[in-house]
């Protein structure tokens, strides 16, 4: 399948309580079904940063007290077609970590339809794609040399 890449954030989304990380995961229904952190496109025009901003916003009204850049990168192509990204091979991604405040998350009803705040090892068996596991294990790393 030849075709456009959409641009996309991958946003590793966690929270420290009592020294304790942990990381937020939603379980997606549009698309696909299975367990992801939050991501979502970038808009034409739109700087990295905000999309990150907008998406952990859109997708589960949280809203970020850090936001650190990776410098990591990645590509995807989607496994069939989609009706809204018909022009689209696939997915590229810049992977973002945000932490937040843990409170009540409020879900995109069309995108997803429940939420797990969970242990790295409990993220690690529960994502449902291979390049989203090893985005959280690059994140890992780094809140534990922290």
């Amino acid at each position: 399948m030849r075709g456009k890449y959409r641009r996309a954030v991958f946003i590793v989304t966690y929270s420290i309580n009592k020294n304790k990380v942990e990381f937020l995961i939603l379980r997606r229904k549009l698309h696909w079904k299975g367990w992801e952190f939050p991501k979502g496109g970038i808009e034409f025009f739109e700087m990295k940063r905000r999309a990150v901003e907008r998406e952990l916003n859109e997708e589960t009204g949280l809203s970020p007290v850090r936001i650190k850049k990776f410098n990591v990168e990645g590509k995807y192509k989607y496994n069939k077609k989609f009706v809204d990204r018909k022009n689209l091979a696939g997915q590229t991604f810049s992977l973002y970590s945000v932490e937040v405040r843990k409170g009540k998350v409020r879900l995109d009803e069309m995108e997803h339809s429940d939420y797990k705040w969970v242990s790295f090892d409990e993220a690690i068996k529960k994502l449902t794609w291979p390049n989203q596991r090893k985005c959280l294990k690059i994140v890992d790393e780094f809140l534990r040399k922290e």
